[in-house]
């Protein structure tokens, strides 16, 4: 009896030992690479510092204080909530339409899963680049074609009213084909024999999609929205390249508001509170919603 005890701890000490020896890599890439960043941004945002010099003035929360009252960063907050609202209507509908319809012409629809998925092979920066001169008053295609007619210019990226519409529409245009290839996986996931089966039961093919597989693409749909509610409210380099911002205020947000003060400004100590705020409301945002999908979920 006791060799086979001192024999189970032993196993168990071995297989604690494996498991210190494998996980140890992962623990130190995040302790590099994710906790120490998070504490040193904390950690700057209580001083004064340009980003250069060693010397740093402790100033305490003065940071925090200006930042609680800085009406241009709730300004740049509310544009990230309008992107990450307008995102999810626009984002999560059509990738599920296109995912479905994929999925219906099964491997006949191999080139048009190739064609779509186009956008989502450029990076942010040359999609960026890409819609800037498209959008351009002088050259621009919807100035083009609205010339071509009769019409006159039209500055979709100038004007205060229309820019921010016209960067979120880009947005989309490249990150559609993300949630509809992470919808085709959804749907994978679901058995073959479900879909024959309701067809023997006299099931069409829309109400199998609205009443089974949508169903069981529940948990998929949820997941979809927690990575568009994170990426829209840390949203920068398209966003950065295409508007800087601009024109005024308009299409600014949290990401490009931190790096104009931390980079064009050189005043570090409140780029890392702003972005220590971003961290705080993004963490927020999506424990709460997290809450609210997993409560929905469990009614």
């Amino acid at each position: 009896m006791n060799n086979n005890v001192s024999l189970a701890q032993k196993r168990r000490r071995s297989y604690g030992i494996c498991a210190a020896v494998f996980l140890f890599p992962v623990l130190l890439f995040l302790a590099v690479y994710l906790l120490y960043p998070i504490i040193a941004t904390f950690f700057n945002s209580l001083h004064q510092w340009n980003g250069i010099s060693a010397d740093k003035k402790f100033i305490g929360l003065a940071n925090w204080s200006k930042l609680v009252t800085d009406s241009d960063f709730w300004r740049a907050f509310w544009n990230n909530i309008k992107v990450m609202v307008l995102s999810l209507i626009v984002q999560m509908p059509i990738g599920i339409l296109l995912a479905t319809f994929l999925d219906a012409v099964g491997k006949k629809g191999n080139a048009f899963k190739a064609l779509w998925f186009l956008p989502m092979l450029m990076s942010s920066v040359a999609v960026g680049y890409l819609f800037r001169y498209a959008l351009a008053t002088n050259g621009g295609i919807i100035s083009s074609i609205s010339q071509l007619f009769g019409g006159g210019v039209v500055d979709l990226l100038g004007n205060q009213a229309t820019a921010l519409y016209a960067v979120i529409g880009v947005v989309c245009w490249q990150f559609i084909p993300f949630y509809m290839v992470y919808y085709i996986a959804g749907y994978s996931s679901i058995s073959p024999d479900i879909y024959e089966a309701s067809i023997i039961d006299g099931s069409t093919r829309g109400q199998y999609v609205r009443h089974i597989a949508l169903p069981l693409l529940v948990p998929t749909i949820k997941s979809a929205i927690i990575l568009s509610l994170i990426g829209s409210l840390k949203y920068f380099d398209l966003v950065y390249v295409m508007t800087g911002g601009g024109p005024g205020t308009s299409t600014e947000l949290m990401a490009t508001y931190m790096y104009k003060n931390s980079f064009d400004t050189f005043n570090m100590g409140y780029g890392s509170a702003i972005a220590a705020g971003m961290f705080i409301l993004i963490t927020l945002f999506a424990s709460i919603v997290m809450r609210l999908l997993n409560g929905r979920g469990n009614d």
